[in-house]
């Protein structure tokens, strides 16, 4: 039944009273009425999937593939050195010498793959993994490479690709958001929410951000002083007033978008805290992933709810860093070697983690940066930006274990060999997803919009990448 008329003019001032419990708007609607997948509709692909979940460890700044991940023995017998090739400079002034690695490099595994001595951790994943050496991307700005790698537009206000992902397949789990992302405690990353936003696509497709801490999401608690049967009553009313208020704007996706917020924030209440209370994990797990360590505890918190939230059916999953840690303008060698503690444990034990559960065969965990840097030091003890070379690594859901893709110039400045393109990267992620990026299309600007916008990259699937 709806409201009385007269109470319309109360809405705004009611819900200015409530939001200290803005997630329980729709506690009514939760306990009397069946959820929605996201789109309305779960699991719909368009070939057969060898993923149905993302977890994506992605690394602020652009890290350093000739210190991490592409040895280049040129490049130390280089060092101190002219280069005398061509090279794109960010900061053209601080150009310096070649510069060597200061890290050995150790082959892994049956594989023998090579790693930086800085991720024991990780290279001891070495037949679990596929190490792209060869990922191209086209702008050396910090925020529109973010947005290149995030939404494959350099412009802002464009879907995530993670958003593509909440569209195309919806939800596995309706008191859990599809699409969530894990903050970092010491603050934003650059570009902000922009690497999360659905853009155009509808409100409901965007990530949904964890805090950590006691309340990683705001207002899911009813007050203290508000009790039960008083916050039914007014969630009843509120609901009234708020589906009354839809009929007279129908059609309008937004309101729609923030009502399905609502009641999905209801159904949080008790999804999310159960899902983040690490304190059910056997001591052994804490351990794997350095919750006992200093240095690796919060970022191991962090993958430890990523494989909890995957485990109960959210498709995904994103991790950030405060600012851009990785970008190593200055004191390249000891930002990385710090900052490889903080994470290489963490990292590795979700994979580890994963598999040990028998979900790894169906998550693709992607670990990588928006670009690349040069071989030569800015400064003196610097790397500037590289958009010609890139290193990440994916392990898991129909991914090559154990495989090494393209190859970059003796000094590792350019891609030289099966080049990765951002937009082919895409394409083939959403193929082991089950979608085809050429058929993943929503009406945008009077044509159908899409994450590779195959007519203007003519983005294509990278075959070998798959197994």
């Amino acid at each position: 039944m709806s409201p009385d008329p007269q109470f319309r003019q109360n809405r705004r001032a009611f819900l200015g009273r409530t939001t200290g419990a803005l997630g329980t708007m729709a506690l009514a609607h939760l306990l009397g009425t069946e959820g929605r997948a996201a789109d309305g509709t779960a699991g719909r692909t368009h070939h057969p999937a060898t993923a149905d979940a993302v977890i994506c460890l992605f690394q602020h700044g652009g890290p350093s593939q000739v210190d991490l991940f592409d040895p280049k023995p040129e490049l130390t017998r280089l060092d101190g050195k002219p280069y005398s090739g061509d090279l794109e400079i960010h900061f053209p002034g601080q150009r310096g010498n070649c510069l060597a690695s200061p890290f050995q490099f150790q082959r892994r595994g049956q594989s023998g793959m090579e790693f930086s001595e800085v991720l024991p951790q990780i290279g001891s994943l070495a037949d679990e993994l596929t190490l792209v050496r060869s990922v191209t991307t086209t702008s050396v700005d910090h925020e529109s490479a973010l947005r290149l790698i995030h939404s494959g537009k350099f412009q802002a206000g464009y879907p995530t690709w993670g958003s593509w992902v909440m569209y195309g397949l919806g939800t596995a789990n309706r008191n859990l958001p599809a699409y969530v992302v894990l903050t970092d405690p010491g603050g934003m990353p650059v570009d902000s929410v922009r690497n999360w936003t659905s853009g155009w696509l509808p409100a409901t497709y965007s990530g949904t951000p964890f805090r950590p801490g006691k309340t990683p999401v705001p207002n899911l608690v009813t007050p203290a002083d508000v009790s039960p049967d008083a916050r039914l009553r007014q969630l009843r009313l509120l609901e009234a007033w708020n589906r009354d208020h839809q009929t007279q704007y129908p059609g309008n996706a937004e309101l729609e978008a923030r009502i399905q917020q609502f009641e999905i924030a209801a159904r949080m209440q008790t999804a999310v805290p159960e899902a983040l209370d690490l304190s059910t994990e056997p001591e052994h797990i804490k351990r794997l992933y350095g919750l006992d360590n200093p240095a690796t505890a919060e970022y191991g918190t962090r993958c430890l709810m990523a494989r909890r939230l995957v485990e109960r059916g959210v498709r995904f999953v994103q991790l950030f860093l405060a600012g851009q840690p990785w970008d190593t303008h200055s004191n390249n060698a000891a930002s990385l070697k710090s900052l490889c503690a903080r994470i290489d444990g963490p990292s590795a034990a979700l994979v580890r983690d994963l598999k040990q559960r028998g979900l790894l065969e169906r998550t693709v965990v992607l670990w990588g940066g928006e670009f690349g840097r040069l071989p030569v030091s800015q400064g003196k003890d610097g790397r500037d930006h590289n958009r010609h070379a890139n290193s990440l690594w994916l392990a898991g859901g129909g991914f090559r274990r154990g495989y090494v893709h393209g190859a970059t110039d003796a000094v590792g400045y350019a891609a030289v060999q099966d080049p990765v393109s951002v937009h082919n990267l895409h394409a083939t992620l959403l193929h082991a997803l089950g979608l085809d990026h050429t058929r993943l299309t929503y009406p945008h600007d009077g044509r159908p919009g899409s994450l590779t916008d195959i007519a203007i990259t003519k983005a294509q699937v990278e075959p070998k990448l798959l197994a």
